[in-house]
């Protein structure tokens, strides 16, 4: 029954396999969605939905599929009176639940659809309480504050959490890939930066699940522990920010973005280092690109080894001479003997395991203020839009070998 959801999901672009088709449906067999349209609505996401960056496209799928149940656009107008002075929300019982869920079953989307629409056509007042009218409190499957096993919620706040009013409301938008990301996003796009490293060295503290599992039966069943080492996450990285100028529009994202690359424990080393426009023969320690919080360019580039992947997030547009010129820092009060683009190759090449981030979209790369410079940029370093894909693409470039 459920075989055009397949195609509906394949349709908004998410990346279903018959395979895990198949899984779905064994799962369902075994009764794991709990015989609800809410259970059936997160068994489904989370055996068919791989990456976060999808599950908008799930939620219109989900949506599109049980548009039947959706709310009338006319509705709001005919039936709000109705759902004034609305009861409390009455709080059931699991047993209640399971009682009522027996009782009433889930309902057939079209008689639904159908029921409302008569609902819309007879009901000439409020009901509270009720198991049939729009109203509020009750077990009606129409309104809100009450409990249905597959109800349309009409107004107030959710209490059942059912699939539908999640479907409708789309809470998962932000996770799409034209987007700009997030604390939560990068902090799980970060964690794709992983390289792993053997176990030939540190102490053996790790229980071995798989070895002690065959150990113990080629003992005859008598517990035989095998530890071994840890693997841990070789990845070393170094983030570069600008800040101020014409990076205040993205002031909220860079903050989300610190706060996200300051949470991630799992790598082996992680810098992080500030600079406006453009680096030269310094980067700061803050924001406020202070000359006395500051290391030297060079010292940086000596001192680091050449395996340390960079990730520079600017949108990279400034005045020409700020890449071309000598003396071109923006600065007042600071001079560079080097032009900047010189500064940008020298780290590009000390450090080839890198990336650029542009919060600018990228359909406006070659027409917006600054066109030329994002332009010299991007010949150095390889460029993507600030976006779960364009993160996506950024990530994968850093992990391949050279």
């Amino acid at each position: 029954m459920y075989t055009n959801f397949f195609y509906q999901l394949r349709r908004e672009g998410v990346p279903v396999s018959i395979t895990e088709w198949m899984t779905l449906m064994e799962a369902l067999n075994g009764g794991l969605a709990g015989s609800s349209l809410s259970g059936f609505y997160y068994l489904a996401r989370a055996v068919l939905v791989k990456s976060e960056s999808h599950f908008d496209q799930y939620d219109l799928a989900f949506q599109n599929y049980f548009r039947g149940i959706e709310t009338p656009a006319q509705l709001l107008d005919q039936v709000s009176k109705w759902m004034e002075n609305p009861l409390p929300p009455k709080m059931f019982s699991e047993e209640e639940r399971n009682e009522l869920l027996n009782k009433l079953g889930l309902p057939d989307w079209e008689s639904l659809k159908s029921a409302l629409e008569e609902r819309l056509r007879t009901q000439d007042g409020p009901h509270h309480g009720g198991d049939k009218w729009v109203g509020t409190g009750g077990t009606s499957p129409l309104g809100h504050s009450g409990f249905h096993p597959g109800g349309v919620r009409i107004g107030g706040d959710s209490h059942g959490q059912s699939a539908v009013k999640v479907a409708a409301e789309r809470n998962y938008r932000e996770y799409r890939s034209d987007k700009t990301i997030g604390v939560r996003q990068f902090e799980v796009a970060l964690r794709k930066l992983r390289q792993f490293s053997t176990r030939l060295d540190g102490t053996k503290d790790q229980l071995d699940l798989d070895d002690t599992i065959d150990k113990t039966c080629k003992n005859a069943g008598k517990l035989k522990l095998v530890w071994t080492r840890p693997r841990k996450n070789t990845v070393k990285l170094i983030v570069l920010m600008d800040a101020g100028g014409s990076m205040a529009p993205y002031a909220k994202i860079c903050s989300q973005l610190f706060s996200a690359v300051h949470k991630s424990s799992h790598f082996k080393d992680l810098k992080f280092f500030y600079f406006h426009n453009c680096f030269y023969d310094q980067l700061y320690l803050d924001a406020a690109c202070n000359p006395k919080r500051a290391v030297k360019t060079v010292d940086t580039m000596h001192l680091l080894s050449k395996d340390y992947k960079v990730i520079i997030i600017g949108d990279a547009a400034m005045a020409p001479n700020e890449l071309t010129m000598i003396d071109g820092n923006i600065f007042w009060d600071l001079g560079n003997e080097e032009p900047g683009y010189t500064w940008l190759e020298r780290l590009a090449k000390t450090f080839p395991y890198n990336v650029w981030l542009n919060p600018i979209p990228e359909k406006y790369w070659e027409r917006v203020h600054g066109y030329y410079t994002i332009k010299m940029v991007r010949s150095v370093f390889p460029m993507y839009e600030l976006t779960l894909e364009g993160l996506d693409q950024a990530i994968k470039k850093l992990m391949v070998r050279k």
